[in-house]
């Protein structure tokens, strides 16, 4: 694995830009460059994600003698696959030489993270005010762990399972129990009971429902064992044993109503996708969710330069298929975003959105608490529903 020293040195970048720095360095070609970060499409319906890694991207640049632009860390973007305008999510200004063996790890911090955190916030969307619990670290390599649980909460997770991940995050892990302890006592109730026993009452009581018997049997003798102390059931059927999940739920609701159990809340789990939870949400009370965050589509960020100073004038030199020209973002309100040529007036009533958060390789801008982030991201989400996003440029 790559440690922290061997990414901040650029050890984890790809050959070509090695080569490209000796030959500035050897040639005493010291120009200077703007160059941005974006995303043209995202691998969804609609046009928004939300935005991580910034911080890791200051860290990483700390020290490096360039100037850096941001949008803030969990902002919305938009891309459109419709047009070939796009936001610059971050801007960079310096002598290439200085950072340009830096693009592949930045690129990596930002695309990872905010792949998962545009997925993770696509399923709050979905579950509205119902729990989501990240369930997905075991799907994934253990060091990222920490990023996973983290981009899951700021976009908008209520909890997380990594134990790691939620310390990090100041948060107590969730979770009660694996397959695993019911399978190595033999016995439901027993499981359950010894679980009560042991565990601190801080841990809400659920009990996993489906390992021998059916959903519906299984929730009965939970709630029989436990009682009143039976917070909550996790149903975790495996696809290929799940028949009509719907159906199931709305079984095991009644006969916990019936027997006295209505305040006893339904947990879901298991491969679920956004659509799952948009048919389920008005019967379950939360859903763990772990693969489809974990290893979300990519988000395909790149990094292109689009200015070169020339002898002291401003040369526009994109590549093809791009924009030159440094580019500013402004937004009014309801997601409506515009694109100019950086020194173009905003539009009245907008705000501009990247904002400079290193100068000469010293961070200058203070990040907000996990808390905070996910705070304006949910805020955002509830906005996004009332107001379709739109790009244009001027």
């Amino acid at each position: 694995m790559a440690n922290e020293d061997e990414i901040k040195n650029a050890s984890t970048t790809d050959v070509y830009f090695i080569n490209t720095k000796e030959v500035l360095a050897k040639n005493h070609i010291d120009t200077k460059v703007v160059m941005e970060v974006f995303a043209r499409d995202l691998p969804y319906p609609g046009i928004w994600g939300v935005l991580t890694g910034v911080y890791e991207v200051a860290k990483l640049l700390e020290g490096v003698p360039v100037d850096l632009w941001s949008f803030d860390e969990g902002s919305i973007f938009l891309a459109d696959a419709k047009t070939t305008f796009y936001e610059p999510v971050m801007t960079i200004t310096g002598r290439y030489r200085d950072f340009v063996e830096y693009e592949n790890p930045l690129l990596g911090l930002i695309s990872s993270s905010t792949s998962i955190s545009t997925k993770a916030a696509r399923f709050r969307a979905a579950a509205g005010d119902k729990s989501l619990i990240s369930f997905g670290t075991r799907r994934a390599h253990p060091a990222m762990a920490p990023l996973i649980e983290r981009a899951c909460y700021v976009a908008g997770f209520d909890s997380v399972s990594n134990v790691l991940g939620a310390k990090l995050l100041g948060l107590e892990p969730a979770g009660t129990m694996p397959h695993a302890l019911v399978q190595v006592i033999g016995d439901q109730a027993e499981a359950w009971l010894l679980f009560d026993k042991t565990i601190q009452k801080s841990v809400p009581r659920i009990a996993l429902i489906d390992t021998f018997w059916d959903e519906k049997s299984e929730a009965i003798k939970a709630f029989e064992t436990l009682g009143r102390d039976l917070w909550g059931v996790r149903i975790d059927t495996p696809s290929s044993r799940r028949g009509d999940l719907r159906k199931i739920i709305e079984e095991v609701r009644w006969e916990l109503n019936i027997r006295g159990g209505k305040d006893v809340k339904i947990i879901v789990s298991g491969r679920l996708s956004e659509e799952n939870i948009i048919q389920l949400q008005d019967l379950v009370d939360g859903f763990g969710v772990g693969t489809a965050v974990a290893y979300p589509p990519v988000i395909d960020f790149s990094a292109k330069i689009v200015e070169v100073d020339d002898k002291g004038k401003r040369s526009f030199r994109a590549k093809r298929g791009g924009l030159g020209g440094r580019k500013e973002v402004f937004r009014r309100r309801g997601f409506k975003d515009t694109v100019a040529l950086a020194g173009t007036a905003p539009p009245r009533g907008s705000a501009t959105l990247l904002k400079q958060i290193m100068r000469g390789g010293k961070i200058i801008s203070d990040f907000k608490s996990p808390a905070e982030i996910r705070a304006q991201v949910l805020k955002d989400i509830r906005a996004i529903r009332e107001s379709e996003p739109e790009l244009g440029w001027m």
